[in-house]
């Protein structure tokens, strides 16, 4: 996004992260997931099953991943993921879901 070399050594990732101002960089991460997202469910395909579809077995122990559906969905302000699935049929409703979260700086 910046720019930089790969031979600029001296700059650490905390000073790179800092002149890209850290905000604006997660919220670009989450629009273009946000996006790519709806690109995928609206084909349908093998994509919409990954994403959106249970696997049978066993959960891992420990702590459980966080997915990206719960954080999108958090993000862009439903409460569940199926509104959030739902939305997503609706090209125009899904653009305007989009532009007000990323406006909002969440």
């Amino acid at each position: 996004m910046l720019l930089i070399p790969w031979t600029a050594k001296k700059k650490t990732n905390e000073r790179v992260l800092n002149e890209a101002n850290k905000r604006s960089l997660v919220r670009t991460i989450r629009k273009r997931q946000a996006t790519f997202l709806g690109h995928l469910m609206r084909r349908g395909k093998l994509e919409h099953l990954v994403t959106a579809g249970k696997f049978e077995g066993k959960r891992s122990r420990g702590r459980q991943r966080e997915k990206i559906m719960d954080g999108l969905a958090t993000w862009l302000g439903p409460e569940k993921v199926s509104d959030t699935l739902a939305a997503v049929k609706d090209r125009d409703l899904w653009r305007d879901m989009i532009a007000n979260a990323y406006k909002q700086g969440t």
